[in-house]
């Protein structure tokens, strides 16, 4: 019985992690990545690395102080050069020590809770033909 509960406790930890990645579009215009870090420090200086996952290619580097820090969360706004169906990963760095890790989605799709990997991709066919299985 025990295997089945840690079976359970690893699929619902994955479920939850994948759920709350972080969604950006591809855009010019600037976005919001929020986040809680696992130390901050206000006014201090923070490196934001985002890097392609797909080419291991590192997308956006900047140093910044511009991290601001609400009730339960901090926010980071800038204009991001993420790519329309790519994951990327975000690593905030406080010197050489990171702060903060995570996954970037890009998508396009607005109605994110009802988000579909296969949008446009499947159609269904309309037919007349009256089958009939036992």
């Amino acid at each position: 019985m025990l295997p089945f509960f840690i079976a359970l406790l690893i699929t619902n930890f994955i479920l939850f992690y994948c759920i709350y990645m972080i969604v950006l579009q591809e855009s010019g215009s600037a976005q919001n990545i929020d986040f809680i870090p696992r130390e901050f420090t206000a006014n201090a200086s923070y490196t934001v690395k985002i890097t392609d996952e797909t080419q291991n290619k590192e997308v956006y580097s900047q140093a910044t102080t511009s991290i601001s820090q609400n009730l339960y969360f901090n926010r980071y706004n800038a204009v991001f050069p993420v790519k329309q169906d790519i994951y990327y990963t975000l690593k905030i760095l406080s010197g050489s020590s990171v702060v903060f890790l995570d996954k970037i989605y890009c998508t396009n799709q607005t109605d994110l809770p009802a988000y579909s990997i296969n949008n446009g991709e499947y159609t269904s066919n309309a037919t007349t033909n009256e089958f009939i299985t036992i």
